[in-house]
């Protein structure tokens, strides 16, 4: 079965991470602007998609955060688990090691597995950058779609 797994260090507490990954500021702050909340599901939504991601939190605590995909799309990511799990980095107290790792991929997702770990890999770097700086910048900034016999017009 695949996994996806990265590991990076990040110049920031533990506490800064968790914020990142379990607050609607900070989720929103290094993956998409358009998120929401449906009790302990997280619903993201990004562009072109036919809907949102669907991410129930299981978990949210100072080692370790994770998710399970419980929505139908991306149809490849149906009951697979996102974990970000938190490590003490030797290098001092304000520093920490952080590893996503992305299981439960079906054996038939084919491409699926390396298109989401390249996304990954782009988010990890945004969401580092994000705990490191506290300046926002995320992947996704949806677009609202204008209603049909709208125009919008040019600046």
């Amino acid at each position: 079965m695949a996994e996806i797994a990265l590991q990076v260090d990040v110049a920031a507490p533990r506490e800064r991470l968790l914020a990142a990954l379990d607050t609607r500021e900070g989720l929103a702050s290094w993956w998409t602007t358009e998120l929401d909340r449906d009790g302990d599901d997280l619903l993201f939504t990004v562009p072109d998609a036919p809907q949102p991601l669907r991410l129930r939190r299981e978990r949210a605590d100072l080692e370790r955060v994770a998710w399970r995909s419980v929505g139908v799309f991306p149809p490849a990511w149906q009951g697979t688990t996102v974990t970000w799990d938190f490590f003490d980095h030797p290098d001092g107290a304000r520093q920490s090691l952080l590893l996503l790792r992305h299981l439960g991929w079906a054996v038939d997702a084919g491409p699926a597995v390396p298109v989401a770990a390249g996304r990954w890999a782009e988010l990890v770097v945004r969401l580092k950058d994000y705990a490191q700086s506290g300046r926002p910048q995320p992947l996704f900034v949806p677009q609202p779609h204008p209603h049909p016999g709208v125009h919008a017009e040019a600046d």
